[in-house]
């Protein structure tokens, strides 16, 4: 048999390297002139047969995490897909940035940090309906890998939606603290006299310590924005501090942060194919793209953004030293 006409490395570089377009064939255009250059479907079939687990990424990511210390975050970020027509792991999610019901794919990313390094260890695909699991249950799934490859997190910061008893139960069952927004609406018992609303209950500035219909004793804190919306936080660590509190929150945005740069600069919204292990490949070799992109961020502080306008300003200064003769237009 044959052997492949591209790599892995082939296919991560060509992601780092794009700009706004990231298909098979724009990969194979960008390829060096060699007799035995890569075509189109030399990369469909790398997408095809990248491996169907997130092991590949734990490999490289583990040189970089610090599994006995750190924060373990994870969210989910919508795809957008609105023109797909027959394009597998497409379904309908609620998108933040669109404050809607979208068509696109929803991945689910397990992200370590320790307050500067963004490090994507796993990630998930919510497909319900092909796989029959819900996000809470790839929630639990990903905590117990990360168990088993040896992550003791200072804390799992995650959002409200998976704030279920269950992953709660889970994390402390798992022997590890938490920190989680949850709904105004969530059942707490704070003296004793019945539950009510987490809304309704008086919680000064340092957190109140209640018990959670279900789960036991949390400490509960309220944050209002300036134009008066609030939040709900609760935690585990019954000492913990509001100014603790408001540190964790601030690390937790770092999957924000990741998620725009994963899309704005490893295309993993973009590709143009159909079948589910092509997307899935490509959405593999889009995360490691990114760490990558990370890595070489934490080792000279050059950003993402200013590492993809460094490889566009070389080509134009290779193209501006030895100009293609194109006519005159007066010619």
């Amino acid at each position: 048999m044959n052997p492949p006409k591209c790599t892995d490395l082939d296919y991560i570089h060509f992601l780092i390297a794009a700009q706004r377009v990231f298909t098979c064939t724009e990969a194979a255009r960008c390829q060096p002139e060699e007799p035995s250059a890569p075509a189109h479907d030399a990369f469909t079939r790398l997408l095809q047969r990248q491996p169907p687990d997130t092991e590949a990424l734990w490999q490289e990511a583990r040189a970089v995490v610090e599994p006995s210390r750190g924060l373990l975050i994870l969210d989910d970020t919508t795809l957008d897909k609105p023109y797909a027509q027959r394009m597998e792991l497409v379904t309908y999610h609620w998108s933040g940035k669109h404050q809607r019901v979208v068509k696109g794919i929803a991945l689910m990313t397990l992200l370590w940090t320790e307050g500067q390094a963004l490090i994507p260890c796993d990630f998930r695909i919510y497909d319900k309906p092909w796989e029959g699991k819900t996000k809470n249950e790839h929630f639990m799934e990903m905590l117990r890998v990360a168990k088993g490859r040896g992550f003791a997190p200072a804390y799992v910061l995650m959002d409200s939606w998976y704030a279920s008893l269950e992953n709660l139960k889970e994390i402390a069952r798992l022997g590890w603290r938490f920190l989680t927004r949850l709904k105004g609406n969530r059942q707490v018992n704070p003296d004793r006299e019945g539950l009510r609303p987490v809304s309704e209950v008086e919680i000064p500035p340092e957190g109140r310590v209640v018990h959670l219909r279900g789960f036991g004793l949390v400490r509960v804190f309220r944050t209002v924005s300036k134009d008066g919306d609030a939040e709900h936080w609760a935690t585990n660590d019954l000492g913990m501090t509001e100014g603790r509190r408001g540190e964790l929150e601030r690390a937790g945005w770092g999957i924000e942060v990741y998620h725009r740069g994963l899309k704005g600069c490893c295309g993993v919204e973009r590709a143009q194919v159909r079948k589910r292990a092509s997307i899935l490949g490509h959405l593999l070799l889009s995360l490691r793209a990114f760490l990558r992109l990370e890595v070489y961020r934490l080792r000279t502080g050059v950003s993402w953004y200013e590492s993809k306008a460094s490889i566009i300003r070389e080509a134009i200064r290779s193209y501006l030293a030895n100009p293609i003769h194109i006519l005159h237009p007066t010619a």
